[in-house]
């Protein structure tokens, strides 16, 4: 029995690296099927993916080449069907429209403008109250490089910045800019002011994937959960003497929850937390401070730990996780990191199927990939590249960083001992 175990685990590490040199082996016919398959989509125009082609698995080179193809062609559409909503300054959804107005500020990098995103106060008033906050909002912070852009919220609710809909125009809002102004998708900023800070404390947690940094200045959070601030550095920004909805206390709490989760988690949760002195709902431009420090980050795209939890506004996918139309569940919660070849869900709740999504930036999809869900294993094998997971995760949002070239559906399992 002894002198067996020894072979048994020689002759199992022998099949997985045999997997793995047929991967790499897999060489003249994968390369040239491949190739074939970029080149249609090359060829096609602006004509619908062949559905053949974009099934086809990919090389390494290959979904390089098929992801830019498919990032000019969807810049192509956005510039030829939106300039003119940019241009106006009014974007329409379903019965509602979001007006906005920005400005650009300092000479365009090399990679793209920031876009800084602020919020007006005001909420549950006549609009004409409503739209002198947006005025207000107009010039009240100013980077030093960038698109500064104040929207002017689409309803005059109290809860006028995390309502559903407003996640969509923000979507399009972004979607808009990085292919018509050239923003740089990884340096996307959230602020907001009074009812707009309310915004920030909800959106940030929710969009975090498509930000980079957030502020929050003189606001609530209402229900809202920082877990989703995993990857988002947070800065909170209220007066001392602030007292009206016990604003300042609930800052000083987010703050203490904030220090908790990092602490816990010493990779995520980087936030800043300053409560001015003397102050009261208005702050005298102090937490104008918030702009050059949000604007030192860079927002990663495919972190290795993501920590995802549904608000009552639930959404589909975050940063390199989804759930299938329909299956996310408002209160629901994924935890899931990644190291080497190995994918591995740590906590989930609410959720029993998950997609995880996959490019060369996170392993080798030349190797086998392994996902591990709550101790066990629920995944071992290659998986492909294919123009048509290029395709559709890039259509979600329009997005160069949140487009991934593999993605495999995995079950999780239940709660429960492990088995021997």
């Amino acid at each position: 029995m002894i002198a067996r175990r020894p072979s048994l685990l020689c002759a199992a590490l022998g099949l997985a690296l045999a997997a793995d040199l047929r991967a790499d082996e897999a060489g003249p016919a994968l390369r040239s099927t491949s190739r074939a398959a970029v080149e249609a989509l090359g060829s096609a125009g602006a004509r619908p993916t062949d559905p053949g082609s974009a099934a086809v698995p990919l090389t390494r080179e290959d979904a390089v080449i098929a992801a830019r193809i498919l990032r000019d062609r969807h810049a192509a559409r956005i510039r030829e069907g939106r300039t003119a909503e940019v241009k106006a300054g009014r974007i329409k959804l379903g019965d509602k429209e979001m007006p906005f107005a920005y400005k650009v500020f300092g000479e365009k990098p090399s990679g793209g403008h920031a876009l800084f995103i602020s919020m007006h106060g005001g909420g549950g008033a006549p609009a004409r109250v409503n739209d002198q906050q947006y005025e207000n909002q107009k010039g009240l912070y100013r980077p030093e490089e960038g698109i500064y852009l104040a929207p002017r919220a689409p309803t005059d609710t109290w809860n006028l910045w995390h309502e559903a809909h407003v996640d969509a125009f923000f979507g399009r809002l972004i979607e808009d800019l990085i292919a018509i102004e050239g923003v740089d998708p990884d340096r996307v900023y959230l602020m907001g002011y009074s009812a707009g800070g309310d915004g920030v404390y909800q959106l940030a947690p929710r969009m975090a994937d498509r930000l980079a940094a957030a502020a929050m200045m003189a606001g609530h959070p209402n229900e809202s959960s920082p877990i989703g601030l995993r990857n988002l550095p947070f800065a909170i920004h209220v007066g001392a003497n602030d007292a009206a909805y016990d604003r300042n206390k609930v800052a000083r709490q987010w703050g203490e929850k904030l220090d908790r989760l990092r602490e816990d988690d010493p990779g995520g949760y980087l936030h800043r937390v300053e409560i001015h002195p003397g102050k009261g709902h208005w702050m005298d431009r102090e937490d104008a401070s918030a702009v050059p420090w949000m604007a030192k980050f860079r927002r990663d795209p495919a972190p290795k730990k993501v920590a995802w939890h549904q608000d009552d506004v639930t959404h589909d996918r975050f940063y390199w996780l989804a759930v299938g139309p329909g299956k996310a569940k408002a209160g629901s919660t994924v935890v899931a990191e990644r190291e080497g070849q190995e994918v591995r869900i740590t906590a989930a709740e609410g959720v029993d199927r998950v997609t995880i999504r996959l490019d060369d930036r996170m392993l080798d999809l030349d190797r086998t990939v392994q996902v591990v869900a709550l101790g066990r294993a629920v995944f071992r094998g290659r998986v492909a590249r294919t123009i048509a997971t290029l395709e559709k995760t890039l259509g979600e949002a329009g997005d160069p960083g949140l487009t991934f070239a593999a993605e495999v559906d995995v079950t999780i399992p239940p709660a429960g001992p492990k088995p021997d």
